[in-house]
């Protein structure tokens, strides 16, 4: 059974409403699933919930939504790059949970597969586990994290077949196939359609997990940071 819809705003225009929790893949602007944001965006609901590793830079990903002050709160890992982000926190207009990024990755995974919570040793003594019930294995604490279930995932994929199976290109894959899995709805873009099955033993994403798709348009690439400093010529 075919899970194509015609448009982003096809799959996803009677599934969005004011207060829901969406969690989103991508890494700052690697990955990220541009076409869906902006249906979030157009559609101006509000009160929402983001849940992602970062909330993408000024004007662009995540960002348009901060900008259309549509968020109340994100749950993130990081958010170094996004100045409006940063602004927003510290006005306390923005609600922000922090999460160390393995331990993010980890509450979607185990929101995906049904597990409602886990122990881990990394943020035990810090702010992180502050108010969080700790127990203590084999002589160590452990503070106690909630799995994260989503009432909506959107996912940016490179390859998918009608079925919904996904598969992802480099490091674009980075949270969304954790993503995929946690929503009550997914939703997923991709860059290209197979008509044929996906082989079985390049599937990452079984499309189980997949409710609806659509192909994504094409557009020009951004990329946060083209050097991390200064070139240097180097004389013959």
């Amino acid at each position: 059974m075919s899970k194509l819809c015609a448009s982003a705003r096809d799959a996803l225009t009677d599934v969005l409403s004011d207060g829901m929790t969406i969690a989103v893949g991508g890494f700052g602007l690697c990955g990220i699933p541009n076409d869906l944001i902006e249906v979030v965006r157009d559609s101006g609901i509000t009160g929402l919930t983001v849940v992602s590793n970062n909330m993408g830079v000024d004007g662009k990903g995540l960002g348009l939504l901060l900008e259309n002050r549509q968020v109340a709160k994100v749950i993130a890992s990081y958010v170094g790059e996004n100045k409006l982000f940063a602004q927003q926190y510290l006005d306390r207009t923005l609600e922000v949970e922090f999460a160390p990024q393995g331990t993010l990755a980890e509450r979607l995974r185990a929101g995906g597969a049904g597990i409602a919570a886990f122990y881990t040793r990394t943020g035990v003594g810090t702010p992180m586990a502050e108010g969080k019930p700790l127990a203590e294995f084999d002589g160590r604490t452990y503070v106690q994290e909630r799995g994260i279930v989503a009432d909506l995932a959107l996912v940016h994929a490179h390859t998918a077949d009608r079925a919904g199976n996904l598969t992802y290109r480099a490091s674009a894959r980075n949270f969304n196939p954790l993503v995929a899995t946690c929503g009550r709805v997914s939703v997923v873009e991709a860059e290209h359609l197979t008509e044929e099955h996906l082989d079985p033993e390049r599937v990452v994403t079984p499309g189980i997990y997949v409710d609806r798709l659509v192909v994504a348009e094409q557009r020009v690439k951004d990329i946060e940071q083209r050097t991390v400093r200064p070139r240097v010529t180097v004389s013959a």
